[in-house]
C-alpha cells in the first residue's frame, strides 16, 4: 500500500508538471523512485532498499549534515555581513531582505543539509542540489541586492575607498563586459554543459576540490546571469531582452535534461555501483535526474521569465505615462 501511495503521488506530480504529457515515455519504476524522493519526509517508512542492500531510510540520511568549514564559514560571514549592512543602511526593502534570506537558506539546504551527501549516491539528488544553487538560491540572492549591503557592512573608513576602487575604469569596464547579458548567458551555458561531460562530472565525485570548483562555477555564473538581467548596465530598459535570455537558458538546459532522461545507458558509470549498493537502479535514478533538470527547473525558469516580462510591461507603461505627462506640461507652457 505504501509503494502504491508513492506511485500515485509521483503520477500526480508528473501529470501536473508535464501538463498532460504521457508518462508512459518514462520507465514506470521511475515513478516509484520519484515518489520515494518526494514523500520521504511525508510518509513513514522503514527503508528504501531491496533485500541484501543498505537501507536508504530518512532516519539514515537525515543525519548526513555536512559541516565543512570551507562551506559553513563563508555562509556565516555572508549572512552576518548582509545583516550588518541592512541595519546600517536602512534602505533595502523588506521584500529584498526576505529574498536574500530565502536564497541564503537555499544555499544551506544545497550545501549543508543531507542533500549534499545524498548527491554522492544518487544522481537525482546531485541534480536537485545543482538546480537549487542555480535557479533558486542565485536569483533570490541577487534580488536581495547583497553588494550594497556588503559595502555598508564594512567599517566607515573603508567604504569610500572600496567603492572608489571598484569604480576604477579597468575594473568597471571588465565588470560591464563580463556581466553583459549575452556574455554571461554564454558563460553560464558553458559551465552547465562542460561540467556534464562524463569525465568532468565523475571527477567531481572523486575529488572534493574539483567538486567545490563545480559548485562555485555554477553559483557564480548563475548569480552573474540573474544580476545582469535585473540590475545590469541596461537597467530596466533591458527587461525585454532579459526575457529572451531566460527562455534561451531554459531551452538549452531543458534540452540537456531531456538528453539525460532518454539516454539508453548510464552517462556516469560511477553511479552504477553507488546506487546499486543502496538497492536502487542507476538508469531510473538518471531518468529522475533528467526530469528534475527538464521539468521542475523549466517551470521555475518560466515563472521567473514571466515575472521579468511583467516588470518590463510595467516599466514600459510607466514610461508612457511619464512621457504623456511631460508632453501635457509642455503644452500648458
Amino acid at each position: 500500500m505504501l509503494v502504491q501511495a508513492r506511485a500515485r503521488v509521483a503520477q500526480t506530480l508528473l501529470s501536473v508538471l508535464w501538463q498532460g504529457a504521457p508518462t508512459e515515455v518514462v520507465n514506470p519504476r521511475v515513478l516509484l523512485l520519484i515518489a520515494a524522493v518526494l514523500s520521504a519526509l511525508l510518509l513513514p517508512t522503514t527503508a528504501y532498499a531491496h533485500a541484501g542492500h543498505h537501507h536508504l531510510a530518512p532516519s539514515t540520511f537525515m543525519r548526513w549534515w555536512s559541516w565543512e568549514p570551507f562551506v559553513v564559514i563563508p555562509l556565516a560571514i555572508t549572512g552576518a555581513m548582509y545583516a550588518i549592512g541592512v541595519v546600517r543602511m536602512k534602505g533595502i526593502r523588506k521584500w529584498q531582505i526576505a529574498s536574500f534570506a530565502a536564497g541564503w537558506i537555499a544555499l544551506v539546504i544545497a550545501l549543508v543539509s543531507p542533500l549534499d551527501a545524498l548527491g554522492g549516491i544518487l544522481f537525482s539528488a546531485h541534480m536537485a542540489q545543482h538546480e537549487m544553487l542555480m535557479i533558486v538560491a542565485a536569483p533570490l540572492l541577487v534580488f536581495g541586492r547583497p553588494l550594497i549591503a556588503f559595502l555598508w557592512a564594512l567599517p566607515a573608513r573603508w567604504r569610500v575607498p572600496t567603492g572608489h576602487f571598484f569604480q576604477r575604469e579597468p575594473i568597471r569596464k571588465t565588470w560591464n563586459w563580463i556581466t553583459g547579458a549575452l556574455v554571461v548567458t554564454i558563460l553560464h551555458a558553458i559551465a552547465l554543459w562542460v561540467w556534464h561531460i562524463p569525465s568532468w562530472y565523475e571527477a567531481t565525485l572523486r575529488n572534493d576540490g574539483i567538486h567545490a570548483l563545480q559548485h562555485i562555477s555554477f553559483l557564480l555564473t548563475a548569480t552573474m546571469f540573474w544580476w545582469s538581467l535585473t540590475h545590469g548596465r541596461y537597467g530596466r530598459l533591458g527587461y525585454g531582452a532579459a526575457v529572451v535570455y531566460v527562455f534561451a537558458t531554459a531551452g538549452h538546459s531543458g534540452a540537456l535534461g531531456a538528453l539525460i532522461t532518454f539516454a539508453p545507458h548510464l552517462w556516469y558509470p560511477i553511479y552504477g555501483a553507488r546506487t546499486a549498493a543502496w538497492g536502487l537502479n542507476a538508469i531510473e535514478d538518471q531518468q529522475l535526474a533528467g526530469l528534475i533538470m527538464w521539468i521542475p527547473a523549466g517551470v521555475l525558469f518560466t515563472i521567473l521569465g514571466i515575472a521579468i516580462f511583467a516588470a518590463w510591461l510595467g516599466e514600459a507603461e510607466r514610461r508612457v505615462v511619464l512621457g504623456t505627462s511631460d508632453a501635457l506640461r509642455k503644452e500648458e507652457r
